[in-house]
């Protein structure tokens, strides 16, 4: 059975601001060919890290939301680590997303 995620990546864009959209594009592509059906991605733009952590200060964030089966989440997490671009990753499990059409027919159905 296929769940409802949402992948918050953060990548690491110095020195390449203007290639986040190939990156980006490249990175739905892993998603798909791994398996995962895409639903909506998010570009939220470069942000400030609140402290630094580590040899970044910034990073371009991306919130992917999708459709996967629950093991294929540690097959992305472990395929990510090794991508030079994804400086972090946080992954969450959704509730699946109901449908208003639905809603509004059954209460159509309950008025009858």
């Amino acid at each position: 059975m296929k769940n409802r995620y949402e992948a918050l990546l953060v990548l690491n864009t110095q020195g390449k601001e203007d290639t986040v959209k190939d990156v980006v594009d490249r990175l739905e592509s892993e998603f798909q060919k791994e398996g995962a059906e895409i639903e909506q991605v998010q570009k939220m733009d470069k942000r400030q890290f609140s402290y630094v952590a580590g040899e970044l200060d910034a990073g371009h964030y991306v919130n992917f939301v999708f459709h996967a089966d629950p093991q294929l989440i540690n097959k992305l997490r472990a395929k990510f680590k090794l991508d030079p671009e994804v400086y972090r990753q946080h992954y969450q499990k959704l509730r699946p997303k109901k449908e208003k059409k639905e809603r509004g027919a059954k209460k159509l159905a309950e008025a009858s």
